[in-house]
């Protein structure tokens, strides 16, 4: 057995999606993070070895960007035939490129250390190198989705459904309980050129008809996210149990789409089986505010919202597939998007504490919307990065809402996560500039909305070879360009569900710009401070140091488009 002493700035147990994006935030802001995942690849529940969708807002124009939406890019850049080992890659490969971040794969977070109200540290158990880990941290964040840090550390947290009258919600049930929403096994299908046979296992359930699964529709498109359990049970203690049922539900819902009735599916063959359940709820923290399902309906308009959701307020039947009087989940509207403040990101009672992810400081009601992995990478990068301020200011979480919320809101949108109702603020060097541009509306690169939202477009519209100039009232220092491209959007960039016949191939969106040459004048002479040959990101800043009297972008190409879209072009 071998000890390992760590000292950081911040530690981060859980590697999902909230916890990668908030370890790259905060040491892109500067912070050492240590990162503590119990698994052996990152991604939580859309990894390799669970895959749910990332799903997030609804509506048009309304993707989650910012530190997810360059994953994503990058995942079609590099993986177009969307194979999850390779996605597993890309996640593994941006968290490894941080300089700042130690990655502790394979160790399970197990003890804490307090003195009073504080963490000083955590310990984790790295079962593949036999190793335990101690970390000791200024600040630690939870974005393990099971909150493991509540009970070590005494972390106010709840858990299943509030009464409706707590919170004068309508969607919980009149008396509060413990239930869920369950977890899912799922599984994937290929298809091939022949038929294929499928022998299920003595053990796997049997439905000889579709009326043995009602309400389950089994179209082959799906990803089976139905076969749910464990609402009713203990969704973290009894996940082992739940399984191994899950997993005799899942063989005998492919033996039946199979062997038993005219599903389509002669051709298919079971490509992979998930053996690790993907987890909805359980214990969920108590912050200085918990949102609450009115918030939701209201839009969220909080003086410190730091993230958006707008999926529906999905809310899974805690007995999951065994709940057959109806479809297995109500869809309950919500607005999209509405905000969520950063009062629901730290701890009420332990002074050094962040989480991020499903386990916020929402009601049950609330959560059914905010779980979704989108909406969990948001609130993960805006945790990071107020996390990052905590360690520069040396304040507690509480001190960043108290004396910064208006930074972490302007280093968040720096950094493309579009806040709703919120624009940007210009420097005054732009905001003076006269501009002469080909294309139209470049006057839209300058007003602080880097998306379309609803009947604004907020883009300067351009075609190959168009350039668009600044030029100011003398020469002004420019220290730093920030550029924002269209990367459409309306497309989720998902993974697949199945793979039909033939290679899946997945693209680069065609409206992202490809080819663009950056410059900066001084005196008559024009200065290139990039020329991007085959970019595959929506956001590219560039720190530079000129004295310069105009700038011009100058778009070449983009990966298919013949009328592209730039959102912003920012100097200061």
């Amino acid at each position: 057995m071998r000890d390992v002493m760590h000292r950081t700035d911040l530690c981060i147990v859980g590697g999902g999606l909230s916890g990668v994006c908030a370890a790259i935030a905060a040491a892109r802001r500067g912070a050492r993070v240590v990162l503590m995942h119990d698994r052996p690849v990152l991604g939580g529940n859309c990894s390799s070895e669970i895959r749910m969708w990332v799903c997030g807002a609804h509506g048009d124009n309304m993707k989650e960007t910012g530190i997810l939406e360059e994953i994503q890019l990058e995942n079609l850049r590099r993986n177009p035939a969307m194979h999850y080992q390779l996605w597993d890659s890309v996640l593994f490969e941006k968290v490894k490129a941080e300089k700042n971040i130690t990655l502790l794969l394979n160790c399970s977070c197990n003890d804490a250390s307090m003195r009073e109200n504080r963490i000083e540290s955590v310990k984790g158990w790295q079962g593949t190198a036999e190793t335990w880990h101690t970390v000791h941290a200024a600040y630690f964040m939870d974005c393990s989705g099971d909150s493991v840090l509540a009970p070590l550390t005494g972390a106010l947290h709840r858990a299943g459904r509030e009464a409706g009258s707590e919170f004068q919600e309508s969607i919980p049930p009149g008396a509060a309980d413990k239930k869920t929403m369950g977890m899912s096994c799922l599984f994937q299908i290929r298809e091939t050129d022949r038929p294929q046979k499928f022998i299920p296992p003595d053990w796997a359930y049997v439905y000889q008809t579709d009326e043995d699964l009602p309400f389950k529709g089994h179209s082959l498109n799906t990803n089976f996210w139905w076969i749910e359990l464990g609402g009713d049970r203990d969704s973290i203690h009894d996940t082992e149990e739940l399984r191994d049922e899950l997993l005799k539900i899942a063989l005998g819902v492919w033996d039946h789409i199979k062997n038993r009735g005219g599903h389509g599916a002669e051709r298919y063959v079971l490509e992979w089986l998930g053996f690790l359940p993907g987890k909805r709820e359980s214990r969920r923290y108590i912050g200085d505010y918990i949102m609450t399902q009115n918030d939701v309906e209201a839009e969220g308009r909080f003086p410190d919202t730091v993230a958006y959701g707008g999926w529906s307020m999905d809310d899974h039947f805690p007995e999951g597939f065994y709940y057959t009087a109806g479809h297995p989940t109500i869809y309950h509207p919500a607005p999209s998007p509405y905000g969520i403040p950063y009062r629901c990101l730290y701890s009420a009672n332990i002074e050094n504490l962040f989480f991020a992810g499903r386990n916020i400081s929402v009601t049950h009601a609330a959560l059914s919307s905010t779980r979704v992995m989108a909406t969990c990478a948001l609130l993960g990068q805006a945790a990071g990065t107020a996390a990052a301020i905590a360690v520069r200011e040396g304040v507690s979480p509480r001190g960043v809402y108290e004396s910064h919320t208006g930074a972490l809101q302007a280093m968040l949108m720096e950094d493309d996560c579009w806040l709703p109702w919120h624009t940007q603020q210009i420097s005054e060097v732009m905001k003076a500039a006269r501009i002469e541009a080909g294309g139209s509306g470049a006057e839209n690169l300058r007003n602080g909305a880097d998306r379309v939202i609803g009947e604004d477009e907020n883009a300067w519209r351009c075609r190959a070879g168009d350039e668009v100039c600044f030029f100011f009232d003398g020469e002004r220092q420019i220290r730093r360009v920030r550029l924002v491209f269209d990367s459409d959007l309306n497309d989720r960039k998902k993974m697949p569900a199945r793979y039909p016949l033939g290679e899946y191939h997945a693209a680069l969106p065609p409206c992202l710009v490809k080819e663009y040459v950056l410059e900066a004048r001084t005196g008559s002479a024009w200065q290139i401070l990039a020329h991007e040959t085959n970019n595959c990101r929506r956001l590219q800043k560039y720190a530079v140091d000129v004295c310069a009297d105009a700038l011009r972008l100058r778009v070449i190409a983009s990966h298919g488009a013949q009328e592209f879209r730039v959102f912003s072009v920012y100097a200061e």
